[in-house]
């Protein structure tokens, strides 16, 4: 196999990491569909390869998973991996189809967006609940995708009702394998849904990781990221096409007390120029303060978007 590491004898789990590191980092990848950097993604594709947990030690103490050794089919196993992520630039969760979400396992393939929302990041630490109440009772998660904030919003709140809405029907085939998966058919519905059209509410609570890539971006994604559906990215001319329907129409879907979390990524400049009169309460993620975004219901009920 052209470019594949050579078979070594008496190789370790630990080698083929740091080797995998090296050969993805010179081949140029990006990263940022669940790792950050060659080597944890090296360790994702070793590890699954060889069907050991993600989460295994791989330090250098005597027991670690590092030192484990690894056969020749092993290693073999592993390169043609290697290869393939390199080879067709697809992130590595399409590859192993599956995805980590806060320690929660989805599954993933081309038809969605490979799951990374902060917004996980704030179901798991409790950030929205302040805001919440007895009241809140029925959840959605606009633009569901593979349906894992949906899922994760039914796990952190037993009491709630979710539903998950998309416009892509392939999405929401993934969706359905990840809510069955977890066990979760009888609290999270499924929804085809042209922004909020075919699921007027009213709504407790609105999550939505809506596409918002502005154009001139999205002709400078890496091909990782073009390997997703452009549906589930493309935001327009300034990435808030989709958020300026949203906001036009969600206080009449909402309950007197709801609220929306919405997630913008990079784009907080094009937000607050496209919504410089709207009130909204910046959310603290491991990204900063400017990727997510609470509003109330009662701010969007005098507001017009520009």
């Amino acid at each position: 196999m052209t470019g594949s590491a050579p078979l070594v004898a008496g190789a370790t789990v630990g080698e083929l990491v740091a080797s995998g590191g090296q050969r993805l980092a010179q081949a140029g990848v990006a990263f940022g569909h669940g790792t950050t950097c060659a080597r944890d993604e090296a360790a994702w594709l070793v590890l699954w390869s060889l069907g050991l947990p993600l989460d295994s030690p791989l330090d250098g103490a005597p027991d670690s998973v590092a030192n484990q050794p690894v056969t020749p089919a092993q290693q073999a196993r592993a390169a043609m991996l290697f290869e393939e992520r390199i080879a067709t630039r697809k992130p590595a969760a399409y590859l192993t189809r599956e995805a980590w979400l806060q320690g929660v396992p989805f599954y993933v393939d081309e038809r969605a967006i490979v799951p990374r929302s902060f917004i996980a990041e704030l179901l798991a630490d409790a950030s929205i609940d302040p805001w919440l109440g007895e009241h809140t009772r029925h959840v959605l998660d606009l633009c569901t995708g593979n349906g894992s904030l949906a899922v994760l919003a039914a796990l952190a709140w037993p009491e709630v009702q979710v539903t998950g809405a998309d416009l892509s029907p392939d999405a929401l085939a993934v969706a359905r394998i990840n809510v069955d998966r977890h066990g979760l058919q009888g609290r999270v519905a499924l929804v085809h849904s042209d922004v909020l059209a075919q699921v007027p509410g009213p709504w407790d609570l609105i999550l939505c990781n809506p596409p918002y890539v502005n154009e001139r971006s999205m002709a400078a994604l890496p091909a990782e990221y073009r390997a997703e559906p452009r549906l589930a990215l493309a935001g327009g001319g300034d990435g808030m096409d989709f958020v300026r329907t949203l906001l036009a129409g969600a206080a009449a879907c909402m309950s007197e007390d709801a609220v929306l979390v919405l997630e913008i990524g990079n784009e907080r400049p094009h937000f607050e120029a496209a919504f410089p009169a709207l009130p909204v309460v910046w959310l603290d993620t491991s990204a900063g303060e400017d990727q997510v975004l609470l509003v109330t219901r009662r701010a969007l009920q005098d507001f017009s978007p520009s």
